[in-house]
């Protein structure tokens, strides 16, 4: 009945396998190449508030804790390391100053940045310790790897958007970022609250990492949109005297996505598709559901095309790989990790098994478990199964019993009344607690809380049981998970600052409209109805809009037509006024009181909604 494991064995989010071997996870590949970093690395604001830093990581640099696994432990300290490092001759990466690594290429100019972090500040302060050491070198083009923002947020910090350099990334690169960060971006913050520890002291019984990285910075998001789309493998580019081979990779690691070989520098970057963890097939934040065997496909495809003519294998997390011998090792190990996920999930599905019944039981082999690459740090056995089983088939296992299934709270009441109340559920939970079974303790305790979210020992019962759960997980964003629902059971949602908004600017229109579209409250304007032509006068688009059955409907149209309101407006005023809902001083004909009307029917995403309580 017991699952209590603590730091040894398989726990939550952990993988198994007793012994772990691999070079390229060694204090000596993790520290090649270093040239000096900020000391203290403390990054702030214009308005003076923290964005990141990384002293109250220094803990790491001693022992273990018995609040923390040893796997994790080990892969925190290596992640917590920070400073610019030399990959390779005219190769630097700025490491440990975000969530992601910057890579500076150096051309015949000035320097290429692949990848500039999640904020304007931490990208600023990595590029000036690059500069520190290597002169002035004026940007010379970005590239985006993928579409995810701690690969692109922080462009403003390196570069002006006139600049007019290359900015360069896989096709479909706006869609999927838009989908990711702005359709979605509230829910997916808030639910990134939770995996990423957001409100946890950095202590060994808090928030250690992770997984890829220390966690993310909290600074200015931007986004500049790429004027240079790669859409085959194959393409050949040249950009600053620097020739650059690229592989599309979408559906991977992010819906769109890519890999660089350099050749004259025998460098292979993998973006995020090949790094020193057990990667996500679904992300606990919430994303579109990754292909394993796709992916294993395209890191077999970059070993063929480039993996044996590579002297480095470098990637947006975590540090590079030498040698020819042993980049082509790494990869058909990670190649090798995502195809068994696959099949054998896969198999047994085709066997009648659901998702949480091949989870359960799901063993890696053992010549890839003993591989420390290989652990679940931040993607995890149990969760990846279980995203490939809903890749597949869905959110119904087939069963007709769990077809139409009461929503928690309902559920939760009456689990509650079978038991015999809130007090008997308690003890039931505090007696699984006690044998070590924290998954149906806290499974009994979440449904008291569900049924009575004011129980003071209901809380408190539930955040000892998901306290110990973290305390015992190898897997980062399960152990920030388990831990922050803790925190908030105790002492309420804390302030969440994360936000999107600095990425409305670089949408379309379309996808500007989009974002009223997905906040428009059904019920309340199942009677409402108007018609909005809008010029956009600097791009000369022309769009109609309208609100018919409680559905907000937006198109480009060649001609105006008869409507309610006209307005003409620039792209960036557009952007300002829909997130404001300002429009003072904008050039409108008609009925001024359509668009007071529209945004009265309009709902605000909350970003601090309920996750662990009702």
């Amino acid at each position: 009945m017991g699952d209590d494991k603590r730091s040894t064995g398989r726990t939550a989010g952990s993988t198994a396998g007793s012994t772990v071997t691999g070079s390229c996870g060694s204090n000596e590949a993790v520290d090649r190449g270093f040239l000096g970093t900020l000391e203290p690395l403390i990054i702030r604001a214009a308005d003076g508030r923290v964005v990141w830093e990384m002293e109250s990581l220094a803990f790491l640099a001693g022992e273990g804790s018995e609040n923390v696994h040893d796997g994790l432990w080990r892969q925190s300290a290596l992640t917590a390391r920070h400073g610019l490092y030399l990959v390779t001759e005219g190769i630097y990466q700025v490491r440990g100053f975000d969530l992601s690594n910057m890579t500076l290429v150096e051309g015949d100019h000035g320097v290429i940045v692949i990848d500039p972090l999640i904020s304007a500040e931490t990208a600023a302060a990595a590029l000036a310790l690059y500069r520190s050491h290597r002169g002035d070198r004026p940007i010379s083009a970005i590239v985006y790897t993928h579409a995810h923002v701690d690969h692109f947020g922080g462009v403003l910090g390196v570069v002006e958007p006139d600049s007019g350099i290359p900015i360069v990334a896989p096709e479909h690169f706006l869609d999927n970022a838009v989908s990711e960060n702005v359709y979605a971006g509230t829910a997916m913050f808030r639910r990134g609250y939770y995996y990423d520890g957001h409100p946890l002291a950095r202590k060994a019984s808090g928030r250690v990492g992770i997984g890829l990285g220390a966690g993310g910075s909290t600074g200015n998001i931007g986004l500049i949109v790429p004027t240079l789309d790669i859409t085959e493998t194959g393409q050949e580019e040249v950009i600053d005297g620097v020739r650059i081979i690229f592989q599309l990779t979408p559906g991977t690691e992010c819906p769109s996505e890519m890999n660089l070989y350099l050749p004259a520098q025998r460098a292979l970057c993998m973006a995020e598709n090949a790094t020193h963890t057990m990667h996500n097939l679904l992300t606990l934040r919430g994303a579109q559901v990754r292909d394993p065997r796709m992916w294993s496909r395209y890191l077999g495809e970059a070993t063929e095309l480039f993996g044996h003519r590579s002297d480095v294998e470098f990637a947006s997390h975590h540090w590079p790989t030498w040698g020819t011998d042993a980049i082509v090792a790494f990869l058909t190990e990670q190649r090798d990790l995502y195809a068994y996920l696959h099949d054998q999930t896969v198999r047994l599905m085709n066997q009648g098994q659901t998702g949480s019944e091949i989870a359960e039981d799901f063993e890696m082999p053992p010549s890839l478990a003993q591989k420390w690459h290989t652990h679940g740090y931040y993607g995890s056995v149990s969760h990846n199964v279980k995203a490939i089983y809903q890749r597949y088939l869905g959110w119904y296992d087939g069963n007709p019993a769990h077809l139409w299934q009461h929503p928690p709270t309902a559920a939760a009441i009456r689990y509650v009344d079978v038991i015999g109340g809130i007090a008997a559920t308690l003890e039931h939970a505090r007696r699984y607690l006690d044998a070590g079974d924290l998954r149906f303790a806290v499974e009994l305790a979440s449904h008291a809380v569900f049924a009575d979210p004011g129980d003071g020992a209901a809380r408190e019962l539930l955040a000892t049981g998901l306290e110990r759960l973290g305390f015992g997980a190898e897997n980062a964003t399960w152990r920030n998970v388990f831990l922050t629902g803790a925190t908030e059971l105790r002492y309420g949602v804390g302030r969440n600052d994360l936000s999107a908004g600095g990425l409305l600017g670089a949408l379309t229109v379309t996808q500007l409209f989009d974002t009223l579209a997905i906040r428009l409250v059904g019920p309340r304007s199942w009677n409402e109805s108007l018609a909005i032509n809008w010029v956009i006068t600097d791009t000369r688009e022309l769009y109609r809009l309208e609100l018919s059955h409680g559905a907000l409907i937006h198109f480009p149209i060649n001609k105006p037509r008869p409507a309610d309101l006209h307005v003409r407006i620039t792209h960036a005023r557009l952007a300002q006024a829909l997130a404001g809902g300002s429009f003072s001083g904008v050039d409108m004909t008609g009925d001024a009181g359509a668009l007071p009307r529209l945004f009265a029917l309009l709902d605000s995403p909350d970003p601090a909604f309920a996750v662990v309580t009702p």
